[in-house]
């Protein structure tokens, strides 16, 4: 196994990095402090590491410096008391070097049972200067909570926002002017449509769909039944088949508990309340709860569950294809949340999608792709007015694909906003 390790650290070192557009996330260099990456299998970690270990070459430290290991490598196959065989490998091979003035990349390495106490060492004894990757952030945040208390400080990294997409498309993001609107709303259709997975950006129209499904598959198999040994997969896949068709809706696991005994399936319910934590754990899906100034009433209350990327969506059911209202709520759900924003559902009688809270400022805002319908319009502004008057705000917005107006009720202005106008300068603020 030594052999092997000396191999690939080798390789590594002899390997032009590839190349990568930068990410709004700049990970921190020489902190002291572990730096720990999650995120939903390929969305980015990989080359966010790339991107740091050229900012610390362009600081003068020769490569030989920079120990870089995948745990996903199929050649690699250790368990905890053998990972010090990475360090005998590094060692042999460069005995020259200072190990504290090092620097220690482990990519998944959540892979590896056992492996905090392993990062802890080095920590401890040998470098402060350690970043680890992982899909999976409970068992991240366990280990945190114990072993890594104090010596860690975590980022999370989803699929690409709308501005990120835009500049690995290679076009500006200004809005103003017809060529600029038309083009910026056509690549808004795109990100609805396929997500922001850094990997399709330039891929071939007809792979997009076969590449989401394989990602989905990664998750399923990998990140849940593997890891957790899952003994009745066909209970878990229909689980989050439910969840996600359900996307835009507040659902409850007792209710979907009974939905999946009437089809003859088996399973207690505390099983479904683990698997959704699994599914929370392994960003197959984001959940926001309804909001209450109670943090314990916000706990227990219904969920709404959307999908880790809108991508995904499309490419597990046609239907989400053609419903572009579920489309457009997911992608501005995942875009609060990448914008680091605190977000969370209102209902009371009637119901507001998302209510982003910023220190002690509350913004209601509700989705909906077009405003044509008259019923439809006002359904939505009075579910935005109720809203706007239970936090004692002037002004809600409501997110259309492109329709753009300002309007005023008796105590409240109603801004419609155009979603790609959204993304880029309301989240900005």
């Amino acid at each position: 196994m030594k052999k092997i390790l000396k191999t690939i650290i080798t390789n590594f070192h002899t390997t032009e990095l590839k190349s990568s557009y930068q990410r709004k996330i700049d990970l921190p260099v020489n902190s002291g402090i572990i730096i720990s990456l999650i995120g939903v299998r390929r969305s980015g970690k990989t080359f966010l590491l790339y991107e740091t270990i050229k900012k610390i070459l362009k600081s003068s430290t020769p490569i030989h410096k920079i120990l870089y290991i995948n745990f996903e490598d199929e050649r690699i196959n250790l368990n905890q008391s053998e990972l010090d065989l990475i360090l005998q490998a590094y060692q042999e091979l460069y005995p020259q070097l200072k190990l504290e003035e090092c620097y220690f990349f482990f990519d998944e390495i959540l892979n590896i049972p056992g492996w905090e106490k392993f990062i802890r060492r080095i920590f401890d004894t040998i470098s402060t200067n350690i970043y680890i990757t992982g899909s999976n952030s409970k068992i991240l945040s366990t280990e945190i909570a114990t072993e890594l208390r104090g010596r860690t400080i975590s980022y999370t990294l989803y699929p690409l926002n709308f501005s990120e997409f835009l500049h690995f498309n290679d076009t500006g993001q200004s809005f103003y002017g017809t060529k600029q609107k038309t083009k910026i709303l056509g690549y808004c259709n795109e990100f609805m449509y396929y997500g922001g997975f850094p990997e399709l950006i330039k891929l071939d129209e007809n792979l997009k769909i076969k590449k989401l499904q394989d990602y989905f598959n990664s998750i399923i198999y990998k990140d849940l039944i593997e890891r957790y040994q899952i003994s009745n997969p066909s209970i878990l896949k229909l689980f989050i088949k439910k969840i996600l068709t359900q996307v835009t809706k507040p659902f409850s696991v007792n209710k979907l508990h009974n939905d999946i005994k009437s089809l003859g399936y088996k399973v207690g319910n505390n099983i479904l309340y683990e698997y959704l934590e699994y599914i929370q754990a392994t960003f197959t899906a984001v959940l926001i709860n309804k909001f209450d100034y109670s943090e314990i009433k916000q706990s227990k209350s219904e969920k709404k569950a959307y999908s880790i990327d809108t991508g995904i969506l499309t490419a597990l059911d046609y239907s989400f294809s053609e419903n572009y209202g579920k489309l457009l709520e997911n992608m501005i759900a995942l875009e609060i949340l990448k914008a680091q924003k605190e977000v969370s559902y209102f209902k009371n009688i009637i119901e507001c999608d998302f209510i982003v809270k910023e220190k002690n400022n509350y913004t209601p805002v509700q989705v909906c792709f077009s405003m044509k319908n008259s019923d439809t319009k006002k359904r939505e502004i009075n579910g935005l007015v109720k809203a706007c008057e239970f936090f004692n705000v002037k002004t809600g917005y409501i997110v259309t694909f492109d329709e753009e107006k300002t309007e005023k009720t008796e105590k409240t202005t109603i801004e419609t906003i155009p979603a790609y106008k959204f993304m880029l300068e309301f989240l900005k603020s």
